[in-house]
This record gives structure tokens, sequence and C-alpha cells, in this order.
């Protein structure tokens, strides 16, 4: 994904040839969280390592540990923590800073995003108790994260937009169109990164009917679509998700002999 990142972009990058994830990421942790951990902390720290493990399948088997095949749990919301420390600390690669935040974003809206695609029928698996606390361990983190914008990669900055607009306030809502104002000028209308910024100044702007006719034009040419009847945020997030992960494709696919 070329973002015309800045120069931090190569100091960055340059922290993937460093040892494997897993040890990688259970040294931030013991950092970062010294005391009682989540239960799927286990995943980095038991002596015991799944012979079949390398970074890729370790990484899917923590991710799903945590918010399972995009779904909560009760142990979703202490999970969450782990994600936040990992975002947030400059030895993890940018793809995997990308890939934390993205997963909290989605545990964040899960329960939106998975009414849009069900619609009327309820989610199968759903578990609101788990879906109220995994929104609200993210919505406590999101300050921090936010306050990490200067230091960041673009693609990261791009992650961190999306999470911005779930939890809106007046600060970040007026700030969102300053630090978006080179992706704007970078990415032209059309394009990925293009549309998904755009799209993020949209639901910043808090104009439902306006939210509502740009979800609509967008699913309409290039994403899959929802319902008509279901509410304009669980759509708009619906879309938001799918643009996402479309944008941070180029980031989190390891780059060969990493």
């Amino acid at each position: 994904m070329d973002t015309h990142a800045e120069p931090e972009q190569t100091r960055h990058d340059a922290i993937a040839a460093g040892p494997p994830i897993r040890q990688l990421f259970r040294d931030v942790i013991a950092d970062r969280l010294p005391g009682r951990r989540p239960r799927q902390a286990a995943m980095m720290f038991d002596a015991g390592i799944d012979p079949c493990w390398d970074d890729r399948s370790f990484l899917g088997d923590f991710y799903n540990e945590i918010l399972h095949q995009d779904t909560c749990q009760p142990a979703t919301a202490d999970g969450l923590v782990l994600l936040a420390a990992l975002a947030v600390d400059d030895r993890i690669p940018a793809r995997h800073r990308f890939q934390a935040v993205d997963l909290l974003f989605r545990a964040a809206t899960v329960a939106e995003r998975r009414l849009a695609e069900t619609w009327p029928a309820t989610p199968r698996h759903a578990d609101p108790d788990s879906e109220v606390r995994a929104r609200s361990a993210v919505q406590a983190r999101t300050p921090d994260l936010l306050t990490r914008w200067s230091a960041e990669c673009p693609a990261v900055r791009l992650a961190l937009a999306g999470l911005a607009v779930v939890f809106p306030t007046d600060r970040t809502l007026t700030a969102l169109t300053p630090r978006l104002q080179t992706f704007t000028h970078q990415h032209p209308q059309g394009t990925d990164i293009g549309d998904y910024v755009r799209f993020v100044l949209v639901l910043a702007a808090q104009d439902n009917d306006r939210i509502l006719t740009v979800t609509e034009k967008l699913t309409d040419a290039y994403w899959t679509g929802t319902t008509r009847g279901v509410p304009t945020r669980a759509r708009a997030l619906h879309l938001l998700g799918q643009m996402l992960a479309k944008v941070g494709a180029g980031l989190t696919r390891p780059r060969t002999g990493q």
C-alpha cells in the first residue's frame, strides 16, 4: 500500500527484521503489563510452543483467541488490553500495529457490523454483554492511541482515523480534517485510500442524511451493500470495515524475505 510514507516509516519497517513475532510480542507485553495479564497472554508466555507455529500461524491463532471469528466472547474485553499495548509500542512493526488497531476497531463495531449483515434477523452467536464490554474497553483506550498520531506512519494513521469516528468527540472530529488533508491531496476520489479517507470525513461531519447518501453511493458502486432498513450507523460502519480491510491489505501482507 503506497501511502507516501514519511521518514519514520523506514524506522518502523526496519524493526520487521527483528526477533520472531511471538518473542517480540512477549517482550513488549512483559514490559507494558508486568502484573496480572489476561488469559490470552498465555500464548506468548507458556513454555509449550505449538510446533506448527510460524509467525503467520501464531498471529492467526493469537488474534482469533481475542476476537474469535469476528465475534465477542466473555474474555474478549480483557484480551483487547494486549492489542492496545502492542499498538502503542514502536518495537512492533507498522503492519502489526495496524492489525492491532484494526482489531480494536472490529471489536468495537462488531455488534453494528453484524446487525448490518443479518438484518432483520438477529446475528448468530451474538453475545450482547460481551460486545458492550469490548466496546467500552476500546473506548477507554482510544484517547491514548490517538495521541500517537504525529509519531505514527501514514498507514497506521488510516486505522486510527477509523477508530476516531467510532468514538467521536468534539476534539477528535475537529482534528480529523487537517490531519487527513495530506491523504486527500495525495489520493484522489476513486482510489481505495482516497475513498476511505473521504468517507471518514463524511462520518466525522455527523450529517445522517449525507452519511446515508454516501454509504449507498459507495456500496452500489464498489462494496458489499446492506439492506436499506438497517440503521444508518450500522450500514456506515459495515462499509467502513470493508474499506479499512482493503486499504490495510498492502501493509499487513508480509514482504518477501520478512
